[in-house]
């Protein structure tokens, strides 16, 4: 077909934790340039299904770059060589025909794989639960203006907010460190008034939670910013370090 692609993949495949995984070759022919990368992985499935193979078992979900559940490593990149993309937002016009894609899982201890390219990650949401939360009455909403907050800290708490949780910074991590996701969710709150109840121990809790998952440290590489989708700044790992410290001297 005109202007369609012929490609290679080089795809993990891994049964569970246990077994030992490899990288299995597949063809794919005739891929329209205008695909997502996950359409990509659809056709070859349904090829494997045809064939009586096994699917390949890949995350996915609302495919519009918001559940962070597309966890691909791509040649050597968390969600392809694209920045400010998941997965599911990378078209397959960001190859060429005859290029060789190698896929591979997220590589973390913390996240150990499911099967193929599905890990289990967890250990994000026992972070959360140690406190990702705010102890606010139900009911119904305030207005707006009710609880002023100022411009800089509004913008800095949603940007801080915009994380998924998909993992990339982990994956691309030398250190496999959460501590990008770790800190957009305490920033998120701790520069919030409605987030202040549980600020000391929130900062010492999903630390602790963190260092207990298996998380490495933080060597301020970088590489975490640079492929987040969301584009999370490092400078919340500098305010989750300050919120951490504050908390402990506090206590």
């Amino acid at each position: 077909m005109s202007g369609n692609m012929n490609l290679t993949l080089k795809v993990w495949r891994q049964k569970n934790d246990k077994a030992t995984g490899n990288l299995v070759t597949y063809p794919v022919k005739d891929i329209s340039p205008d695909m997502s990368f996950l359409e990509m992985f659809d056709v070859l499935n349904e090829q494997l299904i045809t064939k009586g193979e096994e699917p390949i078992a890949f995350d996915h979900d609302c495919r519009e770059g918001i559940c962070g559940m597309c966890s691909m490593f791509i040649n050597g990149q968390p969600h392809g060589p694209k920045r400010g993309v998941t997965t599911c937002q990378l078209h397959m016009r960001s190859f060429k025909d005859g290029d060789t894609i190698v896929v591979e899982p997220w590589r973390a201890a913390a996240f150990p794989v499911i099967k193929d390219l599905t890990v289990d990650r967890s250990a994000f949401d026992r972070i959360i639960s140690k406190g990702g939360f705010i102890s606010v009455n139900t009911g119904n909403a305030q207005d707006a203006n009710n609880i002023p907050i100022p411009k800089p800290d509004a913008d800095a708490a949603f940007n801080a907010a915009a994380c998924i949780g998909c993992g990339a910074c982990v994956a691309t991590c030398k250190n496999s460190s959460a501590m990008l996701f770790v800190s957009a969710k305490i920033s998120q709150l701790a520069l919030l008034p409605q987030g202040q109840v549980e600020r000391i121990s929130r900062a010492k809790n999903m630390v602790a939670q963190m260092d207990e998952e298996g998380f490495g440290n933080c060597t301020n590489t970088g590489a975490c910013e640079v492929e987040c989708p969301k584009g999370i700044s490092l400078e919340n790992i500098a305010r989750m370090n300050r919120e951490f410290f504050a908390a402990n001297i506090k206590e």
